[in-house]
């Protein structure tokens, strides 16, 4: 039964020695930017209307431009 409980022993041990060396490597840090966030944007809108029109309401227009 010696051995046994040895080699759990031993396990155990190997086990404890290899987390704790892992939680000695890792290290992490979490730090806000010393300077604001800028995104810029370059947005170009067009836009084209087209408007067609009758040439009698065209000159009635013209005719009488106190309606607009």
């Amino acid at each position: 039964m010696k051995p046994l409980f040895l080699k759990k022993l031993f396990l155990l041990t190997a086990l404890m020695m290899g987390i704790s060396a892992l939680t000695g490597c890792i290290r992490l840090e979490v730090a806000t930017p010393d300077k604001p966030i800028n995104i810029n944007m370059n947005v170009k809108i067009e836009h084209e209307i087209n408007v067609k029109i009758d040439r009698q309401v065209e000159d009635l227009l013209k005719n009488n431009s106190a309606i607009f």
